[in-house]
């Protein structure tokens, strides 16, 4: 009996490469992550609250996946440094930014961006939300916002605020309240937390609008002397402490919501896994209590990605009529 081979064309052969490709694809999609760590990329510099939010979420990563995921810290230009070196690595799901929302928010405002911020990144999770607390070296006479007015009024054209980057929060909050209170600081900003409260511990600048995750401590410590907080009730981190509402200025009421994004062409499955690590992550006890223990609140898991969109949208149509109403120039 004589048996025939079957005979393969070159177009058959095509075909089925054609065929198994999604095939091969979707199964390197399912291995994610083995080849290499996860890449957090943080526009602050280490120490700062961003940087303190991404290692304890890493770290809960890590756990899950049992695969490296490591932290690198690229400050200044307004996140523009992280956020294109993402843009420039592979869309693979190995490299995403963890920054404070202001990278969408508000930081369009003050820089010049080669992306936009709403089509060329697209938001995962948020992880963190914190107040900013009004903040003053400790060896100044004031013990509470009426203080402080009277203070810069009594002192015109030599009292300075820090920020801890142009044109963030931190930046937009300093001068809401120069203009509410009717006084003349002068703004100085800092690449991050850390050099404008040894600023403001030093004596150089005498007022900042931190994050409650960098100032805490300190205020712990009485290195620096926490005025008022923005959220709307008081923090359970600082129950002592009013809010800006209760001084009168209920206008200046936000807090600040730290998210973790990548691209929008990262494959769907992974930026899903990633989005499921998140928000396991902000639900645990253990994350939970380390926030707390930093001053911020977890994020909330019940978020949907369109609410954080939409969220995030509203923020920066907010932030862009507060600077238009104040003649902000960047």
């Amino acid at each position: 009996m004589n048996f025939r081979s079957p005979t393969f064309t070159r177009r058959a052969c095509v075909a089925a490469l054609l065929c198994a490709l999604p095939v091969t694809q979707a199964l390197a999609q399912s291995a994610w992550p083995t080849k290499q760590p996860i890449r957090l990329i943080v526009p602050a510099p280490a120490g700062g609250a961003s940087d303190m939010i991404a290692r304890t979420v890493a770290e809960s990563i890590r756990h899950d996946l049992k695969q490296a995921v490591i932290v690198e810290n690229k400050p200044g230009a307004g996140g523009i440094i992280s956020v294109e070196t993402m843009l420039g690595a592979p869309r693979d799901g190995y490299m995403l930014v963890l920054s404070p929302n202001s990278l969408v928010t508000e930081n369009p405002y003050s820089y010049s961006f080669r992306y936009d911020p709403f089509k060329d990144l697209a938001p995962i999770a948020e992880v963190a939300s914190v107040p900013l607390v009004l903040v003053a070296d400790p060896k100044l006479p004031v013990k509470n916002v009426a203080d402080v007015v009277a203070y810069v009024k009594a002192h015109p054209g030599k009292i300075s605020y820090a920020s801890y980057s142009p044109g963030t929060l931190s930046h937009i909050k300093g001068m809401q309240f120069n203009k509410a209170a009717g006084l003349d600081m002068e703004h100085v900003g800092y690449k991050g937390s850390p050099p404008a409260l040894t600023d403001v511990m030093g004596g150089q600048i005498q007022f900042m609008f931190d994050g409650m995750g960098t100032a805490l401590p300190l205020a712990k410590t009485g290195k620096i002397r926490p005025l008022a907080v923005t959220s709307a009730a008081r923090s359970p981190f600082m129950p002592d402490v009013p809010t800006l509402a209760e001084a009168g200025y209920p206008n200046l009421t936000q807090i600040m919501g730290t998210s973790v994004w990548s691209t929008p062409d990262v494959p769907a499955d992974i930026r899903n896994r990633m989005r499921q690590l998140l928000l396991k992550a902000v639900a645990s006890a253990e994350v939970k209590s380390q926030l707390a223990a930093l001053g911020m609140d977890a994020g909330n898991p019940a978020q949907t990605e369109a609410e954080l969109q939409t969220m995030l949208k509203t923020e920066n149509e907010r932030t862009g009529k507060a600077l238009k109403a104040m003649n902000y120039k960047p």
